[in-house]
């Protein structure tokens, strides 16, 4: 296996690992349980599932159509933090990368990617979500069996989608190490959680 699959593999091992962690505990209010040494990548992708893990069951409690109001605002604020907190995440990912690979030789011609590493582990993480969450589903008992086919096709469809993931990623971080794909480093530049940025907050 190669280093750059290693990395892959590791990666849905370390997401499966939160993700599973966090349904033992099953509480949007609980604690990381972060068991990589921080500094490490290995921390940062923990880190990255578990605010995944969160915010996947903050939206569901937000649908419910019941939920009192007031606990909705505050339901919505938590998510725009947490999105902002996946965001911080997944930038230190790729300055992970770009540490890594910076010093590889390319030139004005060198081929740009349209997302960076991290950008695509971000997918990954949220498609291992995705996969935990419709493998219970086809493991109810409380629902027709025309639902359980339904769910099982799916999941299919999302284990094929992991292979695929998981081969590009394996292909672009080989790329980056050739360097036949040029490594950058882009902001978001989120503007609504900003109050120099956000006009309905600048302008109060």
């Amino acid at each position: 296996m190669s280093t750059a699959e290693a990395f892959a593999t590791n990666s849905i091992k370390i997401f499966r690992s939160a993700i599973n962690q966090y349904h033992v505990i099953n509480s949007v209010y609980a604690n990381i349980q972060q068991p990589y040494p921080e500094g490490t990548i290995d921390n940062l992708l923990y880190k990255k599932a578990w605010i995944d893990s969160v915010q996947w069951h903050l939206e569901d409690i937000i649908r419910d159509p019941n939920i009192n109001p007031i606990e909705a605002l505050e339901i919505k604020r938590w998510i725009d933090k947490s999105n902002q907190q996946r965001t911080d995440v997944v930038e230190l990912i790729d300055e992970y990368f770009f540490t890594m690979f910076y010093q590889i030789k390319t030139d004005e011609n060198t081929r740009l990617n349209t997302e960076t590493p991290a950008w695509a582990i971000d997918r990954l993480s949220i498609l291992q979500l995705k996969i935990y969450h419709m493998t219970q589903e086809t493991l109810r008992t409380n629902t027709t069996s025309e639902h359980l086919d339904k769910c099982r096709q799916k999941l299919n469809i999302l284990l094929e989608q992991e292979e695929d993931l998981k081969l590009s990623i394996t292909q672009l971080i080989r790329d980056l190490t050739h360097g036949t794909v040029k490594m950058k480093l882009y902001k978001q530049m989120k503007m609504y959680n900003d109050p120099t940025l956000n006009p309905i907050l600048y302008n109060k």
